[in-house]
């Protein structure tokens, strides 16, 4: 009979993964100190649960820990978003080549269900949270076959860094659309096993990503 998680690490994990999505989605600002007693009270959690989440948070990147004084949100810099834009770029393209060299029939047919549930979900612009985890989980489905777990977690650390920015930038008119078609296309390239033509559209895919979320920086 397997063991049960042990109650208070049941509810850090809990409240870090609520903690995580609030801080990706922009529930918290850039460089706001993070009260205590008010996140006990919002995520109704102890004091132990809630300071090892914080801690795994801050060890993650979503968080900076400040000596004897707590913890912050990091502030959104264009340098950071700049490094985080090279090293998505250089990771995914290596990251592509491994999966179109590895993936399988069954990969080929997980990636165009993830796509067409992208797709259905672009119908639908009003429900944001359910196209942001639809999003998510087609670029996590297109690198799958990718042999090096240590290549794709850190290709997730990233992703989460980016989408801080992102979500908190204004929205540019039409390039959603164009962001959009690119799903398509990269789904066509990677069937057909076009290798050099993918890993130039994801560079492409993730430079123009990169002009939305940079209105998120401070520095302008």
């Amino acid at each position: 009979m397997p063991q049960r998680e042990p109650a208070g690490l049941t509810a850090a994990s809990q409240i870090y993964t609520a903690l995580k999505r609030d801080l990706i989605q922009g529930r918290f600002t850039a460089g706001e100190k993070l009260a205590i007693k008010s996140l006990k009270e919002h995520y109704q959690v102890g004091l132990s649960p809630l300071r090892e989440a914080l801690n795994r948070l801050a060890a993650y990147g979503l968080l900076t820990q400040e000596n004897q004084r707590g913890f912050r949100v990091p502030a959104l810099t264009r340098t950071e978003l700049d490094d985080i834009v090279t090293l998505r770029q250089r990771f995914e393209g290596q990251a592509l080549s491994e999966a179109l060299a590895n993936g399988d029939a069954h990969w080929e047919a997980e990636l165009l269900a993830a796509f067409h549930r992208l797709k259905r979900a672009d119908e639908h612009a009003e429900a944001l949270e359910h196209w942001e985890l639809m999003h998510l989980q087609f670029h996590r489905r297109l690198l799958e076959p990718c042999t090096s777990r240590w290549l794709l977690r850190f290709i997730e650390q990233l992703h989460d860094q980016f989408d801080r920015y992102r979500r908190m930038a204004p929205t540019l008119p039409g390039l959603r659309e164009t962001l959009d078609a690119q799903h398509g296309e990269l789904v066509e390239l990677s069937l057909s096993r076009r290798t050099e033509a993918a890993r130039t559209l994801i560079h492409e895919h993730i430079q123009l990503s990169y002009e939305v979320a940079r209105g998120a920086c401070e520095e302008g």
